[in-house]
């Protein structure tokens, strides 16, 4: 299984883990020392904190459900010249600082 390209996932901006996008699908995974720290969080319900790596054929619904829609997912994709049918690629345009407590990232910090 190839990864071809990586996004850094942040909780209340720590770390918590990587989301990657292989040629087979999603992989998610905790980082092994945000699943031990004092006070960590599971990025959703869906998706408890587990030391296992999470693996999907389609972008994990949680995920997919950070990207913009309607106008504003016109916007992004046309500001950033993004395919809407790359999904992985407008999660991580549009969801570096989203409303929430979960941030997407191209570069771990």
């Amino acid at each position: 299984m190839e990864i071809l390209r990586t996004a850094y996932v942040y909780v209340r901006n720590v770390y918590a883990g990587e989301l990657c996008e292989t040629d087979d699908g999603y992989l998610f995974s905790y980082d092994s020392d945000y699943i031990e720290s004092y006070g960590a969080s599971a990025v959703s319900l869906t998706m408890p904190l587990y030391k296992q790596t999470y693996t999907s054929k389609t972008l994990f619904p949680f995920f997919d459900g950070l990207i913009p829609e309607g106008w504003m997912l016109q916007v992004v994709s046309r500001n950033w010249k993004i395919n809407i049918q790359d999904r992985f690629g407008l999660l991580i345009v549009s969801c570096k600082d989203c409303i929430g407590n979960v941030s997407i990232k191209e570069v771990k910090e």
